[in-house]
């Protein structure tokens, strides 16, 4: 299994940005799907977005057109830039793995592989 470690989190002001990181190892990153998922105090935990090995993604619509997921085969590395942040958006970011899969599946955190940590995100209004 991939192992995942987030960073990049912190506290931005609303309308503000801020990018997340996840760099993935010990697995053979091309062969991931990845994804964003996020939870807020006393919520449960949401699908936010994902990409494939080859690029597609998708994303929930609370943030669509503000976020955008890239990833870097190379650097084994995933990334989330968040733009035009709410206060809603405060949450612990997670990176998640899933392999050899690109399907209705990606929306359910119980299907995927591997976790990161997560980070905060805290955006003040």
């Amino acid at each position: 299994q991939v192992v995942l470690v987030e960073s990049g989190g912190g506290l931005v002001q609303a309308g503000g940005s801020l990018r997340v990181s996840c760099a993935a190892s010990g697995g053979t990153f091309n062969d991931y799907t990845m994804a964003w998922f996020r939870q807020a105090p006393g919520k449960e935990r949401e699908f936010v977005t994902a990409i494939s090995w080859s690029g597609g993604s998708l994303y929930a619509d609370s943030v669509k057109g503000r976020f955008i997921i890239s990833r870097d085969n190379v650097k084994n590395t995933v990334y989330l830039q968040m733009n035009s942040l709410k206060p809603e958006d405060t949450a612990v970011y997670y990176c998640a793995a899933i392999r050899l899969y690109w399907g209705y599946r990606i929306f359910r955190d119980s299907e995927y592989e591997s976790w990161g940590q997560g980070t905060q995100v805290t955006v003040s209004s």
